[in-house]
C-alpha cells in the first residue's frame, strides 16, 4: 500500500532550479553593470586628474628703448661724462603708452639721477646693477600715477660708457 500512496501523489517538477537560475542572471548582470560603471568612473577621472593644469598663455613683455642720454658726472676735475642708452621691461602696450604720456618727466628725474653720480660709482659691475635698481625705482615713482602705476619691471642697458 506504500506504493499505491506514492503513486497517487501527483510529481511535481522542481522549480527552484529555474527561479536559481534567474535570480543568478539577475546577480551576476547587476555585477556586471557596477563593474562597467566603476571602470568607466575610474577612467574618465583618471585622465582628466593626471592632465597637468595648462598655465595662462604668458604675454611676451614689450621693451621700450629710450633715446640715448648724455650727462656730466660729478668728478674733481669736472671733465668726465655719461652716455647711456635704456630700455625699459613693461608687461604690456598699455603700460608702454601710460609710460609715453609721462616720458618728459621720467627722462628729467633720469637725467638729474645720472648726473648726481661720481664715475667710480660707475666702475664696477656692482656699481652698474646699484644704477640699475636706482633707475627702476625712479622710473616707477614717475612715470605712473597711484591710479595707474608704471609696472616697469626691469631697466636695461643698452650703451654705457664713462668717459
Amino acid at each position: 500500500m506504500a506504493t499505491t500512496a506514492a503513486a497517487q501523489q501527483p510529481v511535481t517538477p522542481a522549480k527552484t532550479g529555474k527561479l536559481k537560475r534567474i535570480i543568478l542572471i539577475a546577480v551576476g548582470a547587476i555585477v556586471l553593470l557596477g563593474a562597467g560603471g566603476a571602470g568607466a568612473y575610474f577612467w574618465l577621472h583618471k585622465t582628466a586628474s593626471h592632465e597637468p593644469a595648462k598655465p595662462a598663455p604668458a604675454v611676451p613683455p614689450v621693451f621700450y628703448p629710450l633715446d640715448s642720454m648724455t650727462v656730466n658726472l660729478q668728478s674733481d676735475d669736472g671733465m668726465h661724462y655719461l652716455r647711456i642708452g635704456l630700455t625699459l621691461k613693461l608687461p604690456d602696450e598699455k603700460a608702454q603708452a601710460a609710460l609715453a604720456e609721462r616720458m618728459p618727466e621720467v627722462r628729467s628725474h633720469i637725467l638729474m639721477l645720472l648726473s648726481a653720480k661720481h664715475p667710480d660709482d660707475l666702475a664696477g659691475i656692482d656699481g652698474k646693477r646699484a644704477l640699475a635698481k636706482e633707475l627702476l625705482t625712479t622710473v616707477n615713482t614717475f612715470g605712473g600715477t597711484p591710479e595707474a602705476p608704471a609696472h616697469v619691471q626691469e631697466v636695461l642697458f643698452t650703451e654705457i660708457v664713462v668717459q
